[in-house]
């Protein structure tokens, strides 16, 4: 028997940890059609079941505010999966029962996991899930995700539901008062003028829908050949309660499922003595504290930075020796001439030069997975929130800003959920100055070559830049363009809890393949084009005889007698002769004449061409930055096809460490990626603010570039 199971519940309370447990390593990670947001299913054999796990977005309720929850709904209704399994955090029950008792209301097949249950009964408390079961006719299964604990148990009350075999499974109503009740018959009445409404959900619930306003459902029912019946009865509905009960239906409705609610546990839930003040209390009189959350939450970051490059150093080395070692052996085995070229330095320079920091993406990502499966993020969160107010920013801003720092297109996607379009407009705009894991490999790169032994401090600095520039244009534009006031955001706090080992592993797993996936798609593409140009074209006019120089310096080496000081000299100027040779018909190609055209204007901030067109390269993706300088600064070429590592040549290129670091601010700030800029567009539904956000993160970039360079020059610093 096939079997589909579709995850539901709140964010914190465990689903991702229970879908890990459901399914292990048998995921598959991609995008619901049409949007940014993380699709994510799995599949396991259960006692001869083939059984389908798809982990639905979290969710507060399913009124389709967000595109979340639009998500979550429409999967619900579309696919109409055989049962869907509620995860509920054991220890928040109210907050998490307002979404239980609109699932109940869609009259599908339910299982609740009732989730952490060991943390309630921690804080003391105790509730009769028996009880609470018949009341709400579903069946409730006691389940510790982190521990696997009623995983079994709740795939066998699973089979038990779809089967129709579960005792305790019926569908109730909840009861939204005379009034109300009386409203839903009458629309529910000329609903069934058309059947097909009848036949694709539950009519109470369509009735309940269109009652609350919800604008997805309103437009679904003006394609129907009765929508003028039907939305002319909500309309009269609706006054009718307006005038008995001088409130909207919707408040009335959401008061009603909190009393509904608040009656089941008044039943069914008591609290003990213990349940008094908890060790997240405890914890959070530190964390979430006016003055130490600022101080903490910036040493937890430097920490998480010195984690990644500390730990990571050492696999980094392994994997550039292994992929110099395989440019030296194709160097060695392919015949001089284009295929060589392409090999070694289009793919292996190229793609290799971005895949030796997969060991930093991979420490990075854990160590943001601890923090958020611990609950500090939260915390973050809300600490933040103080700051964005003070700003003069949307507090609730913060979420998609802090999503930023993995990948800002879903980040700019997360705005949606900001009421208003002032909001959404203002976030969307500053997201980019949010340093996204794409970034990163530009960053080890460069402070690598350039800071060694200070690479985290630097890198930690950079990141700080992005955060502390996102707080300034904020308040300028929130004070200019964006006239008004920030409304009000309340941060749910998650209790904190140990992450699962296997969690962790699984979400490191699913960043290293759309790493992966960037390594033989877009930066293998782009490497090969930029390796073309800079290979073409072949007849090139020097300014000097370099092949007949460097000749006459051979035979004078191989002359007898020559000392060995003179043969080091020689050596030293054939080598000279060689690079400057690469380097001059590098300029003459078709990437440098680009990149020339550009240096002008790059220039001032003491970049060359070469950075110039990796900037413009870097559009695609920002990993492509550092497969374009993989393939440009593969100039340095000694005998026998050797090449100097990249963080070598860039240091003897001429740029200083104080360029450097303004190259590595650069990249930081200007143009996102394309993928960025296309959502922008989207999400803004303007090419006007589109072109606007390309401009001033373009401009801002030079002008704080040329601000770092201009005033360490004057100090002295980094030249």
């Amino acid at each position: 028997m096939e079997i589909t199971i579709a995850l539901a519940g709140n964010p914190n309370a465990g689903k991702t940890t229970i879908f890990n447990q459901l399914t292990g390593a048998r995921q598959k990670v991609g995008n619901w059609p049409g949007v940014t947001v993380e699709r994510k299913e799995g599949s396991l054999t259960y006692k001869g079941h083939s059984i389908k796990v798809v982990d639905l977005p979290g969710i507060y309720s399913l009124t389709a505010y967000s595109i979340e929850e639009l998500v979550a709904r429409d999967y619900i209704l579309d696919h109409k999966p055989d049962v869907v399994v509620d995860v509920l955090d054991a220890s928040n029950l109210e907050r998490n029962l307002y979404l239980a008792t609109q699932l109940i209301e869609l009259n599908i097949r339910l299982v609740f996991a009732m989730n952490m249950v060991d943390v309630a009964k921690k804080r003391g408390i105790v509730v009769d899930y028996r009880q609470l079961s018949r009341l709400l006719g579903v069946p409730i299964v006691e389940t510790v995700g982190t521990r696997g604990q009623g995983i079994d148990a709740l795939l066998d009350k699973v089979i038990e539901v779809v089967q129709d075999v579960d005792p305790v499974s019926r569908h109730i109503h909840v009861n939204y008062g005379q009034e109300i009740e009386e409203e839903i018959r009458a629309i529910r009445q000329v609903l069934k003028l058309d059947p097909k409404i009848n036949s694709y959900c539950y009519p109470r619930w369509t009735a309940v829908k269109l009652l609350e306003g919800d604008p997805q459902v309103t437009e679904w029912i003006k394609r129907s050949p009765r929508a003028k019946e039907i939305l002319d009865q909500v309309e009269k509905s609706k006054e009718h309660i307006m005038s008995i009960m001088d409130d909207d239906p919707e408040t009335i409705i959401a008061e009603a499922r909190y009393g509904f609610i608040s009656g089941a546990l008044k039943e069914t839930m008591k609290l003990s003595t213990v349940a008094k003040k908890t060790i997240s209390d405890t914890i959070d009189q530190f964390v979430t504290n006016r003055l130490l959350g600022y101080p903490l939450f910036l040493l937890f970051m430097y920490l998480l930075f010195q984690m990644t490059f500390t730990l990571g150093r050492y696999p980094v080395e392994w994997i550039e020796y292994g992929i110099d070692t395989l440019g030296q052996w194709a160097a060695s085995t392919l015949p001089p001439g284009d295929l060589q070229g392409l090999v070694v330095d289009g793919i292996i320079g190229g793609v290799g030069g971005v895949l030796v920091f997969l060991p930093n993406i991979l420490l990075l990502f854990l160590g943001i997975s601890i923090l958020e499966d611990t609950g500090y993020m939260a915390r973050a969160a809300f600490i933040m929130d103080k700051v964005m107010h003070a700003l003069g920013l949307h507090g609730k801003s913060f979420i998609p800003l802090l999503m930023g720092f993995g990948c800002n297109v879903p980040a700019i996607m997360a705005a949606r959920t900001l009421e208003s379009r002032r909001d959404r407009i203002l976030t969307i705009l500053i997201n980019p100055l949010m340093s996204c894991s794409a970034r990163l490999p530009v960053y080890v790169l460069i402070a690598g070559a350039f800071f060694p032994g200070k690479e985290a401090n630097v890198i930690f600095s950079i990141y700080l830049i992005g955060i502390v520039l996102a707080v300034i244009v904020g308040r300028i534009l929130s004070k200019t363009l964006f006239k008004g006031d920030a409304a009000p955001f309340v941060m749910e706090l998650p209790p904190y809890r140990l992450p699962t080992l296997k969690s962790l592993l699984i979400h490191m797993w699913d960043r290293a393949k759309i790493f992966l996936r960037k390594m033989t798609g877009v930066v293998l593409i782009f490497s090969v084009i930029i390796w073309f140009l800079g290979a073409h074209p072949k007849t090139i006019e020097y300014s000097k005889d370099y092949g007949g120089q460097i000749k006459a310096l051979e035979v004078e080496l191989n002359q007898a007698g020559v000392s060995s000081e003179a043969k080091v000299s020689l050596q030293e100027e054939i080598q000279h002769l060689r690079e400057a040779m690469h380097l001059e018909r590098l300029k003459n190609s078709y990437i440098g004449r680009i990149g020339m055209a550009i240096e002008p204007i790059l220039k001032p901030l003491g970049f060359d061409w070469r950075l110039g067109v990796s900037l413009i390269t870097g559009f695609v993706a920002k990993e492509v930055v550092v497969s374009t300088l993989g393939v440009l600064y593969q100039a340095d070429v000694g005998e026998g096809g050797t090449t100097t590592p990249l963080r070598e040549a860039l240091r003897k290129s001429g740029l200083t460490p104080l360029s450097a670091y303004a190259f590595m601010v650069f990249v930081l700030i200007y143009v996102p990626c394309m993928v960025t800029v296309t959502t922008i567009w989207r999400e803004t539904g303007s090419m006007g603010w589109t072109l606007f956000s390309i401009s001033y993160l373009v401009c801002l970039a030079w002008l704080v570039s040329f601000m770092i360079v201009s005033v360490g020059r004057l100090l002295g610093l980094g030249v």
